[in-house]
């Protein structure tokens, strides 16, 4: 619509003077040039982000698929292995390798970090070592009267799917377990599992971030 009124325009010019019509007909073309080459580079950028999205998803529901082991039995194998208080797992590449493995955290008493690596197949402790972390004080104070651990969390969440990860959240006022899950459609949930009574409630905070950074831009 707007092309036909440039065009209109033009063309009543023309019967005034020529000179100005083809200022005003060069002066449309490129206007609508410079749109169009915007246009296509936004849907260029659009279509990549897309494109990226799900190339994640894709590796998300391949490591899923890849594991017959849950997180709570990954937890359990790896405190056979490591004794302790495990503080997360996670199902993910193995040192940016194609192979996937259950990366378990564990803190031990005497304050040491553990990474314990479980087979996804077999549950197989693959191997074990020392981390550094700064935050054994802060994990030890949430830690503190909590009756629920990793695994129970792990066990909790796994009614809302399949257990992608399951971590403490040591900061802010309320503490909690947090874990993700990614149901057989493919949809992804975060989760916060109660301390002390089990109880699981949706995550909202990622999707309040989201809708901040998105009024920022």
């Amino acid at each position: 619509m707007k092309r036909n009124i440039v065009i209109a325009a033009v063309t009543a010019a023309a019967l005034i003077g020529g000179g100005t019509a083809t200022a005003l007909a060069t002066t449309g073309d490129d206007t609508g040039s410079a749109r169009q080459t915007a246009d296509t580079r936004l849907s260029g950028d659009d279509v990549r982000d897309d494109q990226d999205g799900a190339d994640d998803r894709d590796d998300d529901a391949a490591r899923v698929s890849s594991s017959d082991v849950t997180a709570p039995e990954a937890i359990a194998s790896a405190l056979k292995h490591t004794s302790g208080t495990a503080v997360s797992a996670e199902l993910d590449d193995e040192d940016d390798s194609a192979k996937v493995v259950w990366k378990v955290d564990v803190l031990s008493g005497d304050n040491t970090w553990h990474s314990v690596s479980v087979d996804p197949s077999s549950g197989k402790v693959l191997g074990s070592h020392a981390d550094d972390e700064d935050d054994t004080a802060q994990v030890r104070a949430a830690l503190k009267g909590s009756s629920v651990t990793a695994e129970e969390a792990a066990k909790a969440a796994a009614d809302k799917g399949v257990v992608t990860s399951v971590d403490l959240d040591e900061d802010g006022k309320n503490k909690s377990w947090e874990a993700e899950t990614r149901t057989s459609g493919g949809a992804e949930q975060d989760w916060k599992i109660d301390l002390k009574t089990g109880k699981v409630t949706a995550d909202r905070s990622d999707a309040q971030d989201d809708d901040a950074a998105d009024d920022q831009d």
